[in-house]
C-alpha cells in the first residue's frame, strides 16, 4: 500500500454578494502576502483543526473585512480541488455563499490589505482580475444562488 507523502491544507472561502443601486456587489479583499500579494480574492483561509466549515467561513470573513455573517445564513457552492490550484502547498477549499441585503462596508483586517465592494459585472468583465480560481468560484456561487432564488 502506497503512503502520502504530501500534506492537504484545507481552506474555506466565502462569496458574499450584495445589491446595491447600482447592482449586484462582491466582497472582496486585496492580499497582504503572496501568493497573490497585492491582488484581489475573495475572503478565506485556512480551516482550523477544531472548526466546523461554515464556521470557518464565517471567521474568515469577520477577520479578514469586519463583516459578520452568521455561519447559519451560508449556503455550500462546492469543494475546489485542482492540483496546482495554490502554489503554496496542495489545497482544498470549501467554498460558501450568501446573499444579505445590507452586508455594510468591509473593512480589510488580519490577512487583508484592503477590503472593499466591487460589482460583480465589474470583476467577471476582467478574466485575471481574482487571484487563484476565484473566478470559477465567484461563477459557481452565482449559479448556486439564482437555482435557489428561482421561483
Amino acid at each position: 500500500m502506497e503512503s502520502w507523502s504530501e500534506e492537504i491544507a484545507v481552506t474555506v472561502d466565502l462569496i458574499a454578494f450584495t445589491p446595491r443601486s447600482d447592482g449586484l456587489h462582491v466582497v472582496l479583499i486585496r492580499r497582504k502576502h503572496d501568493p497573490f500579494q497585492g491582488g484581489w480574492a475573495l475572503p478565506g483561509g485556512f480551516l482550523e483543526v477544531d472548526e466546523d466549515l461554515a464556521e470557518g467561513a464565517s471567521r474568515e470573513m469577520s477577520e479578514e473585512t469586519g463583516l459578520h455573517i452568521p455561519s447559519s445564513q451560508l449556503t455550500q457552492v462546492g469543494a475546489y480541488g485542482t492540483p496546482g490550484r495554490d502554489p503554496r502547498m496542495r489545497t482544498v477549499t470549501i467554498a460558501f455563499a450568501v446573499l444579505s441585503p445590507d452586508l455594510g462596508e468591509p473593512i480589510g483586517g488580519d490577512d487583508a490589505a484592503a477590503a472593499r465592494l466591487w460589482p460583480v459585472t465589474e470583476v467577471l468583465e476582467r478574466p485575471d482580475f481574482l487571484a487563484f480560481d476565484h473566478r470559477r468560484i465567484l461563477t459557481d456561487a452565482l449559479d448556486t444562488l439564482r437555482l435557489e432564488n428561482s421561483p
